[in-house]
């Protein structure tokens, strides 16, 4: 039976692709085909620009790239000598990485984590799972929100309708039917925490409003919060996620067309987050649903009680009833979407993502 793989070679000079399909069955090799493209202006225009080693952007972001992967890698020795367990025992590492860019809408959409899945692997000695988005993307998803799956496994219930709301820099919603036959839905609502944090840090130095409380003692400017409620991301239709790229600071001072204080900016943005929340649990979820809360959006009390007010129908909890406190929640998603990909089983949601496929995710790195 033939042993056919193809092979692909673009050398120093960028004037070709040399490709060649090439059959192992008798040894030593037979060479059934071969081909050899010229790459087109632009493409070579591209790859040209990214040649110079002069602290442009690609070499910026490769260095950073193992920079994360080092630190990542010194945070699981840490991480484990506390446990007291031996690196050999653990199976594989899932490392979702830092996004550095999503672009789901883009032509082609494309997303970037960096977080060198070969560094990790190196300096543990252990196998290692990353880049689990782009795979989602080839197969027609975006990429985003990955959780949805594992919100599923853990928290899904035949007893009732659940939300589970993940606040992070970003929100996102993973909507779990008791039904066990209607399909898990999910996407990212807008603005969690981004806008909150990025706000305290330019005008406090402050990296976060500790519980709120900087929120709590400013009032809501109604006519900031219509401006920025009408941004067209929140009446998209699903599948759909976001990122930095658009709600950003730069988004908030566009909107910022007279002076106020601070405290009322701050306020506002905290009802931002809630709304436009409540608004996508209100259009999407089922009537009355129960509302497990997790990430870093939990902790902030102003924020949550102001969920309770625009969720007055949906009783209101942290996952911590559940038996996972809500800062941990993502952290384990990653591992256990790792052990999907070890167990060759698929981590995405078609129904959330919009992939045309359920897939196996994420590069493998193996350990020692």
């Amino acid at each position: 039976m033939a042993e056919y793989y193809v092979g692909l070679m673009s050398g120093t000079s960028m004037d070709a692709l040399d490709l060649v399909l090439v059959d192992f069955e008798e040894p030593p090799l037979q060479l059934v085909a071969h081909l050899s493209r010229p790459l087109p202006e632009r493409l070579w225009q591209r790859l040209s620009d990214l040649t110079h080693a002069d602290g442009n952007e690609l070499e910026r972001m490769a260095q950073a790239d193992i920079h994360f992967g080092r630190f990542s890698a010194e945070s699981i020795h840490e991480l484990l000598s506390g446990s007291g367990i031996d690196p050999a025992r653990v199976a594989a590492i899932g490392s979702h990485g830092q996004t550095i860019r999503h672009a789901p809408q883009a032509s082609p959409p494309y997303t970037v984590q960096i977080g060198d899945g070969n560094t990790i692997a190196q300096a543990t000695g252990i196998t290692t799972v990353s880049d689990f988005r782009r795979r989602d993307m080839a197969a027609g998803g975006q990429g985003a929100p990955l959780v949805p799956a594992f919100h599923a496994a853990l928290f899904r219930s035949s007893a009732g309708d659940r939300v589970v709301l993940n606040i992070g820099g970003i929100a996102n919603i993973s909507i779990l039917p008791a039904a066990a036959d209607a399909p898990v839905s999910g996407f990212d609502t807008g603005p969690g925490n981004m806008l909150l944090d990025g706000w305290s840090q330019q005008i406090r130095g402050e990296p976060f409003d500790e519980d709120g409380a900087w929120g709590r003692s400013g009032s809501v400017n109604l006519p900031l919060l219509d401006s920025l409620l009408a941004d067209p991301y929140f009446t998209l239709t699903p599948p759909k996620s976001t990122g930095r790229e658009h709600f950003n600071l730069g988004w908030l001072q566009s909107r910022l067309t007279r002076e106020l204080p601070a405290e009322d900016v701050q306020a506002t943005l905290v009802e931002l987050s809630a709304r436009s929340i409540a608004a996508a649990i209100g259009r999407y979820a089922p009537g009355r649903c129960e509302v497990l809360v997790c990430g870093g959006g939990a902790y902030n009390r102003y924020l949550m009680e102001r969920l309770a007010a625009a969720l007055p129908q949906s009783p209101l909890c942290t996952t911590e009833a559940y038996g996972l406190a809500p800062r941990w929640v993502e952290a384990t998603a990653f591992a256990w979407l790792a052990r999907q990909t070890m167990h060759h089983l698929p981590g995405n949601l078609p129904s959330v993502t919009g992939a045309t496929d359920s897939v196996v995710l994420g590069a493998i790195y193996l350990g020692n």
